[in-house]
């Protein structure tokens, strides 16, 4: 590797030297030392991260996330099957209650789908670094949840099969979509919001499967990273028409962050119904999206670098500030719970104080309690501490009770209201077997996927962390200097 010797960036007081070459202050506790103590240059990078997809065996981790998410997908399939047989009546959906867990669960994934969006185009616009080490697989994250949520309002259509009439097709059969109503808005938000993730991932991916190309020894991965990587040469145009298409797809994204779950709170929001024609539902949800989608980030990303030793990329100083803005997120979201109280109390409206009551102290008060604790408590109580935030087990702790509390809150927002002011209309819901069959198959699915990507793709960008390198390593230098890696 031919990389010319440059003379040292900004002397002695910026922090660590690693065999007297001092580290940018911005980049060294992004990227640690091997664990022989040798710093990483440009080959060590893509050996890292690219032998865990050509070469490495999969560790026991992988094969216990991979078979579980396969065996519940065998659930998911066969409630499917289930359902398309008797009808959405195998749920516990009712006349009270017309939206059970179909939608509780669209919402939750659609939630966490945000953070992938948001850690590779908003945060690339604002040239935050600490990105690059979880971005790739939050993108695909994103995809993924997509895709799980995108299923839920189709099967709970009853009659799946005619999903088109939601699309502005030509009207010979006299119906056209509602454009009134959020929902068709659900489907032009959730599709273009799938579309745009899916080719701002796979952009960002092209460099890397040239980089796997080059470094198989295979035929078959040789052929297929080839034909993928779409005749990649890393010359001088590519990475100048690369870095203007990544730059555009993350501005083009970034308002995808704020419009799609605005627009799924806009399901709620546009009724008239008590505790939910609410003008907080927008920024309330928007903000409990980034929560969620941040929880499950995390979540994976603590076991997965434990797997595959990928401690040195994926820094306790990453864990760090991804507490800290789960943080900041989590205390919009009691903000939001709180302005629900206040707003139906200050109102002087006897329908949104009596509906609030219910709410709470109903008989459904046990779910909106365990929103609270699982939501607020447990983790804006110990994120305030570094050394939780730091710490691989408390921080998986607060990240999975986020996302038991925000799934909490999306049953809260759909099932509690089943008494009205017509007490003859007062109901129960109860779910079946064949719902909580169908939600955790979704996460079967979810993890299947997941798994299959992490096992044939890198999930970690290989060319943006070698930009993240010290100069002396063959990083900062722009891309020219990083094909000298071999």
């Amino acid at each position: 590797m031919a990389i010319a010797d440059e003379p040292r960036v900004g002397g002695g007081g910026h922090g660590p030297s690693r065999d007297g070459m001092p580290l940018e202050p911005e980049m060294w506790p992004l990227v640690k030392s091997t664990y022989d103590g040798k710093p990483h240059d440009l080959a060590t990078v893509g050996d890292a991260i690219g032998e865990v997809v050509l070469s490495r065996p999969q560790p026991r981790g992988w094969w216990v996330g991979f078979l579980a998410g396969f065996a519940l997908l065998q659930v998911f399939l066969v409630s499917l099957a289930w359902l398309f047989y008797w009808g959405v009546g195998i749920w516990g959906i009712n006349v009270p209650v017309a939206w059970g867990f179909a939608i509780i669960n669209f919402v939750w994934w659609i939630g966490i789908g945000h953070a992938g969006t948001l850690i590779s185009a908003i945060l690339l616009l604002m040239h935050q670094k600490w990105r690059t080490s979880i971005n790739r697989f939050s993108e695909t994250m994103t995809i993924f949840a997509v895709m799980c949520a995108g299923m839920f309002p189709l099967i709970h259509m009853g009659r799946p099969w005619f999903f088109y009439w939601l699309t502005p097709f030509p009207n010979v059969a006299g119906i056209y979509p509602q454009f009134r109503s959020p929902l068709t808005w659900d489907v032009f938000a959730v599709t273009t919001y799938l579309t745009v993730s899916l080719v701002f991932w796979y952009i960002g991916l092209v460099p890397d499967l040239a980089a796997l190309r080059d470094q198989a020894r295979n035929r078959w991965q040789k052929i297929m990273y080839g034909l993928l990587s779409l005749g990649w040469r890393g010359s001088a145009i590519h990475w100048r028409r690369y870095e203007k298409v990544y730059l555009l797809l993350g501005g083009l994204s970034t308002p995808l962050v704020l419009s799609v779950h605005t627009v799924v709170s806009f399901d709620f929001a546009v009724s008239i119904v008590p505790l939910w024609h609410a003008t907080i539902f927008p920024p309330f949800f928007v903000a409990g999206a980034i929560y969620s989608g941040f929880a499950m980030v995390v979540a994976l990303a603590i076991p997965i670098r434990k797997w595959y030793r990928l401690e040195d990329f994926f820094t306790d100083q990453h864990l760090d500030i991804c507490g800290k803005v789960m943080l900041a997120t989590g205390f919009l979201v009691t903000y939001g719970y709180f302005s629900e109280l206040w707003m139906a109390w200050y109102g002087h409206s006897l329908y949104e104080w009596g509906t609030t009551i219910e709410r709470v102290f109903g008989p459904y008060g046990w779910s909106y309690w365990a929103l609270i604790v699982f939501n607020c408590v447990i983790p804006l109580t110990l994120l305030w501490s570094k050394r939780v935030r730091r710490s691989p087990f408390w921080l998986e702790i607060c990240c999975m009770s986020a996302l038991i509390g925000m799934w909490f809150e999306r049953y809260v927002i759909v099932i509690t209201l089943t008494r009205d002011q017509v007490p003859s209309s007062w109901g129960r819901y109860a779910p079946t077997f064949w719902d909580y069959a169908t939600m955790f198959g979704s996460l079967g699915l979810f993890l299947f996927l997941f798994f299959l990507f992490i096992r044939y793709f890198p999930m970690i960008s290989i060319t943006e962390m070698r930009e993240l390198l010290p100069r002396k390593q063959g990083g900062g230098g722009g891309h020219s200097i990083m094909e000298n890696a071999p």
